[in-house]
């Protein structure tokens, strides 16, 4: 005989993604309403900034300790702002958690304290873990300063650092307090980067929205030159789109084994290892929608218009579908760490049409090797193009610095 008492509980949880300007400028009350809310009087705020985001804009300290000042009723700087190294690095440091939580710990930040984490979506994502596991979770408020950070990274609700050679090994699933997008800092972007966080536009529009995705195909060329109007509607409709997902497909925590929001990123995790960092996230997963997409035609699912229409929207976009790394990827290796990652049956989302996500269990290894050769292909005539176009190298295009001049697309089909 035994006796079993179940536990059972539900949490109603909710948070703001907020859009807007100059967010730390003398009158914009965003800030200091949102610390507010969160009770009567002063709360302490530790502040950590992407060393990037700091470098381009090298006001921003003062400013953001000047607005403290201004809105000393409901906020105080723990201490001076935090520095935290920009880019994949500092998840991959082994150091950075153990520095943050030492600076918790010295300045005495509670349960009812925060973090102000203002950066790329990698520094969102470390300074957000350490926020998650210090006293079990202190408030984090996410100022994402990238395209990818403000449609994508930065409104969900995983924090993560890489180890042992794997990305995102380690990580939680906490709600950030709220998301500022602040579009402001895209100013100050350089065209690769901007590039690069419209590729997860693309990626969910063609999973969740076939309308969007039309939308984004439409604008493709203004995108490309990075026309600001353009880019914050996509921005703003991304953003709605995985919020909608997050709060309505049943599963915000990953415990199955399907995880859509992942179409094209099996073989980008690798593809950004394999580079050494010289791939971008953007750029690995753009190559790997386009490995997707055409594995989803030659598989029979997709039809051969609508797959030329995809990659020639990314490649107008300025964005290269294909990396040498692609000729190291080992196929069953990286479908088997992606299935290792959520556990359970492989699930590989692919497409049968904009908008309409069909998932797989297998992947024929040959057939896949095979859109990699098509995708060799393509990039070779496409180089060819380009180089006649603009007189760029292969280097440059492979770096990103030809992509504006790409947006006449070269017409080719594979």
């Amino acid at each position: 005989m035994h006796l079993t008492i179940e536990q059972r509980f539900a949490v109603n949880y909710s948070f703001p993604v907020i859009f807007c300007r100059d967010l730390f400028g003398p009158g914009n009350e965003i800030l200091a309403e949102l610390l507010a809310r969160a009770g009567s009087g002063r709360h302490r705020l530790l502040a950590c900034i992407d060393s990037g985001v700091s470098q381009a804009c090298p006001d921003l300290e003062k400013r953001l300790t000047d607005y403290a000042q201004a809105h000393a009723g409901v906020m105080e700087l723990a201490a001076p702002p935090v520095m935290v190294n920009g880019g994949e690095s500092c998840k991959n440091d082994p150091a950075i958690l153990p520095r943050l939580h030492d600076l918790i710990g010295r300045h005495h930040l509670c349960r009812q304290s925060f973090i102000l984490a203002i950066g790329g979506g990698a520094v969102l994502d470390a300074v957000g873990f350490a926020a998650a596991t210090a006293h079990r979770g202190l408030r984090l408020i996410r100022v994402p300063t990238t395209v990818l950070g403000q449609n994508d990274a930065g409104v969900g609700v995983k924090n993560s650092v890489n180890f042992s050679g794997r990305k995102n090994f380690l990580g939680t699933f906490t709600p950030p307090y709220a998301v500022i997008n602040d579009f402001t800092f895209l100013d100050f972007l350089p065209p690769r980067q901007l590039r690069a966080g419209i590729v997860e536009a693309v990626k969910v529009a063609l999973i969740k929205d076939r309308d969007f995705f039309e939308y984004l195909r439409e604008r493709r060329h203004q995108l490309a030159v990075i026309e600001a109007e353009c880019l914050e509607e996509m921005i703003r409709r991304c953003a709605e789109l995985h919020i909608e997902h997050i709060g309505s497909q049943g599963d915000p925590f990953e415990l199955g084994s399907s995880r859509p929001l992942d179409f094209g990123h099996w073989s980008a995790h690798k593809l950004e290892e394999i580079s050494a960092g010289k791939l971008n996230h953007g750029e690995a997963v753009a190559i790997g929608i386009g490995l997707d997409t055409l594995y989803s035609r030659e598989a029979g699912l997709l039809q051969t218009e609508a797959a030329e229409s995809i990659l020639s929207t990314l490649e107008d976009l300025g964005l290269s579908l294909y990396h040498p790394a692609l000729e190291q990827l080992e196929i069953l290796s990286a479908l088997e760490e992606f299935r290792e990652h959520l556990g359970g049956e492989l699930t590989i989302p692919l497409l049968k049409e904009p908008g309409c996500l069909h998932e797989v269990h297998t992947i024929d290894e040959t057939l896949m090797r095979h859109c990699i050769d098509r995708l060799a292909y393509r990039h070779q005539h496409r180089l060819t193009t380009v180089k006649a176009m603009t007189g760029a190298t292969e280097q440059d295009y492979e770096g990103g610095q030809a992509g504006t001049a790409l947006a006449s697309g070269s017409g080719h089909r594979c």
